[in-house]
């Protein structure tokens, strides 16, 4: 019998979780993402030290401001990474606009583009590429201007169904819902061990592509953050599955029968529901979770990011 990772890529699209280049050689995945915690790991591989100081040397030709060399520099490197990666996956490499733009529309949309353009300079079309966004109001329109404009979006931070439906109602390429930080959460919350088959996460992007199916929204759900390969086996038949090295070294390892969970044509019958500004903002208050780990994860990015120019500032 096939291991269950080969047994999981013939249900779903695997995409691997990570910047390791080596990793990425090894599980072979259909696509990669990258988030600044990511970039964060492989600027400190020996494998990236070169690629981080030509990242800073190219920022230095392109602005004059130390600051915006800096940031210039975050953002070559994530696209030089990228770059390299879309030469071992078929499909798209994930790279994530700064979180400490997740409120202001314009400023990600430009941000996006400025991506976008950088990608291009390396002989990568936009066709390969997801900007990778915050679902917060601001960062879903920033999504659904650019897929106007035909720039495919990540929507990520993912933690609730209102998220969900706002942003396919925005008509972004893609979501990834957040699975076990919201498990996380749960158990912090109630004190309570969960099954793989009651996972608070599991059953929130259970939901999420059921609605999806049954309504015809062309977004495709890719479930992201995995404590265990339980929540995995759970969302086997998802569109797509996000998975770190270490949970794709299980799957491949574990002989056993894998049970496909997810159909696009089985699925209990959920009313349409729709959120304007106001509707949205009201349905996050109203969920504890959704709302701290929303912020939660834009702080940790951010102190990431940070991170990352700091050792840049370093090499400069």
């Amino acid at each position: 019998m096939d291991n269950k990772l080969d047994q999981l890529k013939s249900m779903t699209q695997v995409v691997a979780d990570t910047g390791d280049i080596e990793a990425i050689k090894l599980f072979k995945p259909v696509d990669a993402t990258t988030n600044p915690s990511l970039l964060l790991k492989a600027s400190e591989l020996p494998h990236y030290q070169d690629t981080l100081k030509k990242a800073l040397s190219w920022a230095k030709g392109h602005a004059s401001d130390s600051a915006e060399q800096i940031a210039l520099a975050c953002d070559k490197f994530g696209v030089d990474l990228g770059s390299e990666i879309t030469q071992i996956v078929p499909g798209y490499i994930s790279t994530e606009v700064d979180a400490r733009l997740s409120f202001d529309t314009e400023a990600t949309v430009k941000k996006a583009k400025q991506i976008i353009e950088l990608y291009a300079a390396n002989g990568v079309g936009k066709d390969r590429v997801l900007i990778k966004i915050a679902s917060t109001w601001e960062g879903i329109k920033a999504a659904e201007q650019l897929q106007k404009e035909g720039i495919n979006c990540n929507l990520t931070l993912i933690f609730s169904f209102a998220q969900a439906v706002a942003a396919a109602e925005a008509d972004a390429f893609l979501i990834s819902p957040f699975v076990g930080r919201i498990l996380d959460w749960y158990k912090a919350s109630s004190g309570e061990d969960y099954t793989a088959e009651t996972d608070p996460g599991v059953l929130s992007v259970t939901q999420i592509y059921n609605y999806f199916k049954q309504h015809g929204h062309n977004t495709i759900v890719m479930g992201a953050s995995f404590r265990n390969t339980g929540e995995i086996e759970q969302l086997a038949g998802c569109d797509r599955l996000t998975i770190s090295p270490a949970l794709l070294s299980e799957l491949e390892k574990d002989t056993s029968g894998l049970e496909q969970k997810l159909y696009k044509d089985k699925f209990e019958t959920m009313e349409v529901v729709s959120f304007d500004e106001a509707s949205f903002r009201w349905a996050m208050n109203e969920d504890a979770m959704a709302t701290e780990k929303l912020a939660e994860g834009i702080r940790n990015f951010t102190k990431d990011q940070i991170k990352l120019e700091e050792k840049l500032s370093s090499l400069a």
